[in-house]
């Protein structure tokens, strides 16, 4: 399941541009309902769709390594 702070910091930006969910999607080339669950913290999308959508949007995905104790 995706964390929250993922679908938190779409939906966020997509707002802030001024975009509709149906046109992300369509822009993106994701269903709707994809983006839909993802911005609710549902789904499970895969890396993929979030960089369609990251693109989109002007975002970039990061992922970390955290060391180890």
């Amino acid at each position: 399941m995706l964390d929250n702070h993922v679908g938190q910091a779409i939906r966020d930006r997509r707002k802030e541009l001024g975009i509709t969910q149906p046109h992300l999607a369509e822009v993106a080339g994701v269903s709707t309902n994809t983006l839909y669950k993802l911005e609710k913290g549902q789904g499970n999308p895969t890396l993929d769709v979030l960089n369609k959508l990251a693109e989109v949007l002007g975002m970039e995905l990061k992922l970390e390594v955290k060391k180890l104790r």
